[in-house]
């Protein structure tokens, strides 16, 4: 069997694999307005309505990228009793995720992000503003044990687990710790994406961070490629984990495993990157997947390397389907001479 045909025999064993995912699920918003005038009111621009959509966001995009990877795909978190939660339900039950693990909260609104992005007939579009919509109070006990009660009575028939943290409510100290434990107890594989706070989460099995993200967290100015291997090293270590996986950008992926192997993995296909948003979205997903396959540390991130460059070639957050992932491994085979 050549590489690439270990390479698709993975992608089969993706199919059905079951993976939970928690954390803040958002709201991505885009109201495209085409410029008419500059307003008499103030030096502003005057948009005519010209669209709107809605896309999964946050730990929804994550659940959405399992989803449309061919996995089956849970979504658990909180979401307020407005109508941007039942939009974001319906996208994701649209792709055949479960969303019995949105719990509602009528005292917060579902966390959005809504970008204006202005455009006309001979300029290029782009985004003016975002706002942002989101409480920041504290997640009450009642809210944390009905989470817990979903995770609790999903994990025996589970392959893998994501912990998908923006900063938000939903992953409490007490919650991160039960779930952990829990997993690591029925032996269902972790991965976490923390943007803030990536040292809390000790006895995850799989960490993905990007590489500013890690600079952030370890305290470091990463300037050369020992500061980068230093830190990857330090935080594999203090989360005792199994493996730690730094996106970066045009220079790839940095895999750290727990034997001391440290894989570089280049960038698979370097054609025009049109938009970044999400694409870490999908690397965890296509990582957790891959994991839940029993495929290597290596294997899955070297999957997950193949997803984002298809990511990043969407405009906006977006999803990467099974069968645009198969073509990308063909393509790559054949390039290879394989």
């Amino acid at each position: 069997m050549t590489l690439t045909e270990e390479r698709l025999a993975l992608l089969d064993r993706l199919v059905g694999r079951r993976i939970l995912v928690i954390g803040d699920m958002i709201a991505d918003v885009y109201l495209d307005g085409r410029i008419e005038r500059i307003s008499r009111e103030a030096p502003v621009l005057v948009l005519q309505h010209a669209g709107e959509r809605v896309v999964a966001g946050g730990a929804a995009n994550v659940v959405n990228n399992v989803a449309t990877l061919g996995g089956q795909s849970l979504a658990v978190g909180i979401v307020g009793e407005d109508a941007t939660a039942d939009g974001l339900r319906a996208i994701l039950e649209k792709n055949g995720a479960a969303t019995d693990g949105l719990i509602g909260d009528a005292a917060r609104p579902t966390t959005s992000k809504t970008r204006i992005i202005a455009g006309g007939r001979e300029t290029v579009s782009q985004q003016i503003v975002r706002v942002d919509r989101e409480s920041r109070e504290p997640l009450s006990p009642e809210k944390e044990a009905a989470l817990w009660h979903y995770i609790e009575s999903e994990l025996p028939a589970l392959d893998g687990l994501v912990l998908s943290d923006y900063g938000g409510a939903v992953v409490t100290e007490g919650l991160r710790r039960k779930v952990l434990d829990a997993a690591r107890a029925r032996g269902v594989v972790t991965i976490v994406d923390s943007r803030y706070a990536i040292r809390r989460y000790a006895g995850v099995d799989f960490v993905k961070q990007n590489d500013t993200e890690l600079a952030t967290a370890m305290g470091e100015t990463l300037r050369t490629e020992d500061d980068l291997r230093r830190a990857g090293r330090a935080l594999l270590q203090e989360l005792d984990a199994r493996g730690v996986l730094i996106t970066r950008g045009e220079k790839g992926m940095t895999l750290f495993e727990a034997d001391g192997t440290v894989t570089d993995i280049p960038v698979a296909d370097k054609s025009e990157v049109y938009d970044v948003s999400g694409a870490g979205d999908t690397c965890v997903a296509a990582v957790i997947l891959a994991l839940a396959a029993q495929a290597s540390p290596r294997q899955a991130a070297w999957l997950s390397n193949v997803a984002s460059g298809i990511a990043v070639r969407k405009m906006g957050t977006a999803t990467v389907s099974r069968d645009e992932l198969t073509a990308a491994v063909r393509k790559l085979g054949a390039a290879a001479g394989e």
